[in-house]
C-alpha cells in the first residue's frame, strides 16, 4: 500500500507525540493529485501517514518551518543567508492514531520512530479514519473541511449523550442545533423516534416555532408560543400540581426574606396542600378563622376583621355579603359581640360557639356557601392566591407575624400569579399533555416566566423520567434541547448570592450529572460558554464549536474539552459560517466538518440582509397601492 503513496519525507526526530518530519522537497501544494486521486498537500491540520512495517500511525499537521543549512551558528539575527538551494522544510506531526488490520484505532502501543517515511494520506486510509464500527447507525451532517471527506455521526454514540453546540452569532449554531436532529429524524428509526422518545425545546427567541422545524408534522410536534405582554389568554404549559406549588419554586419566584417571609410560605403551603383539600375545606376553614377573630376582637388586631373583609372582597365576595359583618361590634361590659340594632339578642361570646342563629343572622352561612362557589370556579393558581389572602390575616391577627413584613411580599405573588395564569395549567397528570416534539417558545415571555418556566418544566420532565426507570429498563427516552442556554444557565450570579440561579443551577447540575443512566439527554446551544456553569460544561460528552473569539469563552473550552488537541482548539477563531469541529466521545478524532446548511427547512436565525430590506421598503413605498400587509418578507 505505501509504494501507492506519495513519499514525503522522514522522521529525523521523536518528542512524545510530537515527531518531526525532514521534507524531501520545498512542495508545499494544498492538494496534490497521485493516481488519479486529489489529495490533501502538507498543509497545517492536514493528516499524513508515518509508515512503520505493516502499521500506519496517523497524524495531523501541528508547525512547520525551514532550516538553513548554510546557517551554523543558527542565529536568525547574524546569518539570515536562506537560499534555495541551502533550506531544508521541517514539518512537526501531532500522532493521532493507527491504522492496523486495516482498522483505524486510538493507541499508544506504535510510536513514529527515527526513519520511518512519511506519506500522504491515501482515501482509502481517510475512509478508514472518519469510518464508524461495522454495522453501525450513523447520520450525515456534512464534509470534513481538508479532505472533503462525507462525515457521519454514530447515532448512538452521540444522541445518548450530552451535547453542547457553541460559537459567535452567525457561526451557523442554531443550523447545526436542527441539522443534527433534522437528520435523526429522517433516519429509518424515525417512526420508532415518535414513539419512544419525547424532546422539548426551549427556544427563547422563537427560532424553531415555523410549521416545518424538524419535518414532524403536527400529528407529533406541540408548539407552546409563551405570551405574557398580551391581554389575551394564549396557550399555557402544563404543570403537575405538586412542582408548582413547591415552597423552594415559589420562596424564590416572589424573591421571599429569608427571616420571615420563607417560613410564611412554606407554613402556607403544608396547610394548603394538606388540609384544603376542596372547596368546602377551604370555606370552612375562614369562616373558622373570622369567627375566631370575633370571639377575641379584644385580643386580636383591631383591623384583624377588616382584613379578613378586604381578603373575601378580593376574592370576589359581594359588598352585601360582609354589610352585617361590617356592624359587628364589641359590648363595652361583656366579653361579646352583637350584631345590629335590628338583632341585638343575637350574639357572640367569647368562650362559647356560635349560635347557629347568629352564623345564620350575621350572613356567616350565606359568605360560606359564597366561598365555595367561588374557589370551586377558580383555577389552582387562584385558589392559592385566595387562601394565602387569608393566611395573611390570620398570622397577622394575634400579631406573631408583623403585617408590615408580610405585604411586600404580597406584591409580588400578585405580579407573578398574573403571568403564571396566562402561562401555566394545573394538571393531576401529564398524560396526552406532550407529544413527541415539544417545542416552548419564550420570546414573548417576561423576565420572571423566561427565569421559570425552562427549569420548572425540565425538572418535572426529568423526575416524571427518573420516576419511571428507576429500578427498571429504560424503554423511553427524553431529549432536552436548549437554545441560547447561557440565559438560564449562567454560573456569574451565583457568585453574587443570587438564590434563584443558585437553585435553578442545582438542578441542572444534577440532570447533566445523572440524567444519562435514567435515558435523560441534554442538548445545550450557547454563544457564550463561559456563562455556563463549569459543572455542567465538564459533564458534557460531545461538542460542536463554531467560530469563537472570546478569550474567556476559548478558555473555557479548553479547560473542559479533553479530546480538543491544541492545534484544533487555535483553529476556533478562524472557523468560517457552518465550519465547526466535532470532538467528543462519537469520533475518534476531532472533525473540521462543513455542515450542509438547509435551504428551506432552517431555524428562523439568518442574519438579516439589509440592502434588501431598504430595496423592499423602497420598493413599498413607492408602490403603495401595491401593498397588502404590513410584514416584510426577505427571501
Amino acid at each position: 500500500m505505501t509504494n501507492l503513496s506519495k513519499k514525503l519525507g522522514v522522521i529525523v526526530g521523536v518528542d512524545g507525540s510530537l515527531s518531526q518530519v525532514g521534507m524531501y522537497s520545498m512542495s508545499n501544494d494544498s492538494q496534490l493529485i497521485w493516481y488519479g486521486e486529489v489529495l490533501t498537500g502538507p498543509k497545517i491540520g492536514a493528516f499524513l501517514t508515518i509508515n512503520q512495517n505493516d502499521v500506519r500511525i496517523i497524524a495531523t499537521v501541528a508547525s512547520e518551518k525551514v532550516v538553513d543549512q548554510q546557517n551554523t551558528v543558527r542565529s536568525v539575527e547574524f546569518d539570515n543567508r536562506f537560499h534555495k538551494n541551502s533550506i531544508n522544510r521541517v514539518i512537526t506531526l501531532k500522532t493521532k492514531g493507527v491504522i492496523e488490520k486495516n482498522k483505524f484505532q486510538i493507541t499508544s502501543q506504535y510510536v513514529p520512530m527515527v526513519g520511518n517515511e512519511v506519506t500522504l494520506t491515501t482515501k482509502e486510509e481517510l475512509d478508514l479514519i472518519f469510518s464508524l464500527e461495522p454495522g453501525e447507525d450513523s447520520i450525515y451532517i456534512g464534509k470534513s473541511l481538508l479532505e472533503g471527506q462525507p462525515i457521519n455521526i454514530p447515532i448512538n454514540k452521540f444522541f445518548a449523550s450530552h451535547i453542547g453546540i457553541f460559537g459567535n452569532t452567525g457561526s451557523g449554531k442554531s443550523n447545526t442545533l436542527h441539522k443534527v436532529y433534522l437528520e435523526l429524524f429522517r433516519s429509518r428509526y424515525r417512526s420508532s423516534i415518535l414513539d419512544s422518545s419525547q424532546f422539548f425545546v426551549i427556544d427563547f427567541n422563537g427560532e424553531y416555532i415555523g410549521k416545518d422545524t424538524f419535518e414532524i408534522d403536527e400529528s407529533n410536534k406541540k408548539i407552546f408560543e409563551i405570551d405574557t405582554r398580551s391581554t389575551e389568554v394564549g396557550q399555557k404549559i402544563p404543570i403537575k400540581k405538586s412542582y408548582l406549588f413547591d415552597p423552594d419554586i415559589l420562596a424564590i419566584l416572589f424573591d421571599a426574606r429569608p427571616a420571615t417571609q420563607v417560613p410564611f410560605l412554606r407554613n402556607s403551603l403544608r396547610t394548603f396542600n394538606n388540609s384544603v383539600t376542596d372547596a368546602d375545606k377551604f370555606a370552612q376553614l375562614e369562616i373558622s378563622l373570622i369567627v375566631a377573630i370575633l370571639k377575641g376582637m379584644k385580643q386580636v388586631g383591631s383591623d384583624a376583621k377588616d382584613n379578613w373583609i378586604i381578603a373575601a372582597l378580593n376574592m370576589g365576595v359581594c359588598v352585601d355579603s360582609v354589610t352585617e359583618l361590617k356592624t359587628l361590634r364589641p359590648n363595652q361590659y361583656h366579653n361579646e359581640l352583637i350584631i345590629s340594632e335590628s338583632v341585638l339578642g343575637t350574639k357572640i361570646i367569647a368562650d362559647q360557639e356560635p349560635t347557629s342563629e347568629f352564623m345564620e343572622e350575621s350572613g356567616l352561612n350565606s359568605l360560606k356557601k359564597e366561598l365555595v362557589c367561588l374557589f370551586e370556579g377558580a383555577t389552582p393558581i387562584k385558589q392559592l392566591h385566595y387562601f394565602l389572602e387569608f393566611q395573611k390575616v390570620y398570622v397577622s391577627a394575634w400579631k406573631s407575624t408583623n403585617i408590615e413584613f408580610i405585604n411586600p411580599l404580597f406584591h409580588r405573588i400578585k405580579s407573578a400569579f398574573e403571568s403564571l395564569e396566562k402561562v401555566v395549567e394545573i394538571k393531576e397528570n401529564l398524560n396526552d399533555c406532550f407529544k413527541s416534539m415539544n417545542i416552548v417558545s419564550l420570546v414573548h415571555a417576561n423576565q420572571e416566566i423566561t427565569r421559570l418556566m425552562p427549569m420548572l418544566l425540565s425538572k418535572m420532565v426529568y423526575d416524571e423520567q427518573k420516576s419511571y426507570v428507576a429500578g427498571n429498563d429504560v424503554l423511553q427516552t427524553k431529549h432536552l434541547i436548549i437554545d441560547e442556554a447561557h440565559n438560564i444557565l449562567n454560573a456569574e450570579y451565583r457568585n453574587n448570592g443570587d438564590d434563584w440561579q443558585d437553585y435553578r443551577l442545582s438542578v441542572f447540575e444534577e440532570i447533566i450529572k445523572e440524567g444519562r443512566k435514567f435515558g435523560f439527554y441534554l442538548t445545550l446551544s450557547s454563544q457564550r460558554p463561559a456563562d455556563i456553569s463549569p459543572t455542567i460544561m465538564s459533564q458534557l460528552h460531545n461538542y460542536l464549536i463554531h467560530r469563537l473569539v472570546n478569550e474567556k469563552d476559548l478558555k473555557m473550552l479548553e479547560n473542559t474539552m479533553p479530546t480538543l488537541d491544541r492545534n484544533s482548539y487555535q483553529m476556533i477563531p478562524s472557523l468560517g459560517q457552518g465550519e465547526t469541529i466535532i470532538t467528543g466521545n462519537a469520533m475518534q478524532v476531532p472533525v473540521f466538518v462543513k455542515v450542509d446548511k438547509e435551504e428551506k427547512n432552517r431555524p428562523k436565525s439568518d442574519d438579516i440582509i439589509l440592502t434588501k430590506l431598504w430595496t423592499k421598503n423602497e420598493w413599498i413605498s413607492f408602490f403603495p397601492e401595491s401593498t397588502t400587509t404590513t410584514h416584510i418578507t426577505i427571501d
